[in-house]
């Protein structure tokens, strides 16, 4: 009797001890924390945002400072630790440097890069751009002011970033532009999150910003789950639905 009691107490204790640790693992994903890029800030993922929320999503856009990538970084981190469960975290253009770290937080269940770097430890967004240059780019596309910050020129903008938008839209994102610091181009990556975390990679075939071919190679690297897409840089405003649709892909497979 007195054995059959220990027993229970102890399948008792086991189960108490054990129960939180597996729901939190298969805990449905709901929370997507997306981290825009350089230039253009988050308003651009409404129509994304929208398709997610009407699909049961709890949708947090990242609006960070542009200032370092210590700062976005943290920027993203602070909106992380505010979600109330595991989150699918999203990075499109540069934001794909500030996800790579930020994603090593314990509650990022997997990781979306849309047109995106995918660093390895030690790579800037500079060196990896230059492994693989964008043929015929313009190399006046991009300016600095004299306080050290760098911007798109508008009129190159269209061509170069949106190509797929109407010109009425490409004009308001070169006139609503976000200037970002030099170091964030700069700065080297630390350990990135999608060495022990599932990542999945959209690519823009027609991207004039960072050339598809990089961004397949990194994304192989990587070992990220691939779709390619036949639109420019700015796939998430020119075709939300796709983007949504590997968004929710990558929230369900954590899920399981």
């Amino acid at each position: 009797m007195i054995k059959h009691i220990l027993f229970r107490a102890a399948v008792a204790l086991a189960v108490t001890t054990t129960a939180p640790w597996s729901i939190a693992t298969a805990a449905e994903v709901k929370n997507i924390v997306i981290v825009h890029g350089a230039f253009a800030d988050g308003s651009g993922w409404r129509a994304v945002s929208n398709i997610l929320a009407k699909d049961g999503y709890k949708v947090t856009i990242v609006q960070e400072p542009l200032t370092s990538l210590a700062d976005d970084v943290a920027a993203t981190k602070r909106v992380l630790d505010l979600q109330d469960g595991p989150s699918v975290l999203v990075g499109h253009s540069y934001g794909g440097m500030v996800i790579s770290d930020a994603g090593n937080a314990d509650n990022v269940a997997s990781l979306v890069y849309v047109a995106a770097f995918e660093p390895d430890k030690g790579e800037s967004l500079a060196t990896l751009a230059q492994s693989k240059p964008v043929e015929n780019m313009r190399k006046d596309s991009i300016r600095a002011t004299a306080d050290g910050f760098l911007y798109l020129d508008p009129a190159a903008v269209h061509e170069a970033f949106a190509a797929d938008l109407p010109q009425a839209e490409a004009d308001f994102i070169a006139r609503s532009q976000v200037f970002a610091s030099q170091k964030v181009f700069g700065t080297e990556a630390g350990e990135p999150a999608w060495k022990k975390k599932p990542s999945f990679a959209l690519v823009a075939t027609e991207d004039r910003s960072i050339n598809p071919e990089l961004e397949r190679s990194m994304a192989k690297r990587a070992g990220s789950k691939t779709y390619e897409v036949k639109a420019s840089h700015v796939v998430f405003m020119s075709k939300p639905n796709e983007v949504a649709k590997l968004i929710e892909e990558a929230a369900k497979a954590a899920s399981k």
